[in-house]
């Protein structure tokens, strides 16, 4: 009797790097939406600052129809991006480092990549649907105008795509500044606020800041977002009130773009991954 022995089939391909990403996101969805506390918070504050001051501010911009209000909703989307890219990713990625989530990640075959991939999925879902919780309010509440031309739509698009890339990036690499998870909320905290400041966000027109200030806010990327958002939703005759006097989209597209190459190369050469038991 010939006894026959199976062949064992071949394998197939490993999934890519960008596939694994994917489901690492969708499990990040998961985990996140199912935290009550941190839905709400992420979700809520940037609205309900931007319903209280734009409450408080109400002026209007003489000559131009704009209420103070509808400037700040345009900086405040800047304002929205940095805290669920730069803040989230900060604390989020030291935790996984303090608690040993990164370190059972290395012992997998799962690509380093795909954990980054995740993250990536996971702030550019809450950031998009905290963008728009924050326009629609500022819609319904201070009468914001929506862009009214395809190219403001395009330049709303680029601005975001950016501003999302490049505190992304930033945030990844200050995680490593993080000695545990209890400081990193220090650590990107006081960046985040002090940006806010000297961003032109809170202090409207951004012009009324002191020249030192706004140079000082001109080398980061929350200015430019916040600028190139105003160019979006506010007239022409707001340009007038920009520290320059112009709208300066190239030089919004070319900081926000260098920021993107500075995060990047940053997260290549931080220990990003670092030890699980650092003290």
């Amino acid at each position: 009797m010939t006894t026959t022995v199976p062949t064992a089939r071949a394998a197939g391909p490993a999934p890519s790097a960008v596939r694994l990403g994917l489901s690492r996101g969708r499990l990040e969805l998961l985990r996140f939406f199912r935290n009550r506390d941190a839905v709400v918070f992420t979700f809520a504050l940037p609205t309900v600052l931007l319903v209280l001051l734009g409450s408080v501010f109400g002026d209007v911009y003489e000559g131009t129809g704009v209420s103070a209000s509808q400037v700040l909703a345009a900086g405040m989307i800047a304002a929205g991006i940095m805290s669920t890219t730069f803040v989230s990713l900060g604390v989020d990625i030291a935790t996984d480092r303090e608690d040993g989530t990164l370190k059972r990640l290395r012992g997998t075959p799962m690509p380093q990549a795909a954990y980054f991939v995740g993250k990536i999925v996971l702030v550019t879902v809450t950031t998009v649907a905290q963008t728009v919780l924050m326009l629609a309010a500022a819609v319904l509440l201070f009468d914001l105008a929506l862009p009214g031309t395809a190219q403001r739509w395009a330049t709303l698009l680029w601005v975001f795509t950016l501003g999302v890339t490049a505190c992304s990036l930033l945030g990844i690499a200050i995680s490593t500044a993080a000695r545990n998870a209890r400081s990193a909320t220090a650590v990107v905290q006081l960046p985040y606020l002090a940006l806010q400041f000297i961003s032109g966000v809170f202090v409207n027109p951004i012009s009324a800041l002191p020249a030192g200030l706004v140079a000082v806010a001109s080398v980061f990327p929350v200015k430019w977002m916040a600028q190139g958002f105003r160019s979006v939703f506010l007239p022409d005759a707001m340009v007038a009130f920009e520290a320059a006097g112009a709208w300066e989209l190239g030089r919004v597209a070319l900081v926000l773009g260098a920021w993107c190459v500075a995060g990047l190369a940053l997260c290549l050469t931080l220990p990003v991954l670092g030890s699980a038991n650092r003290r």
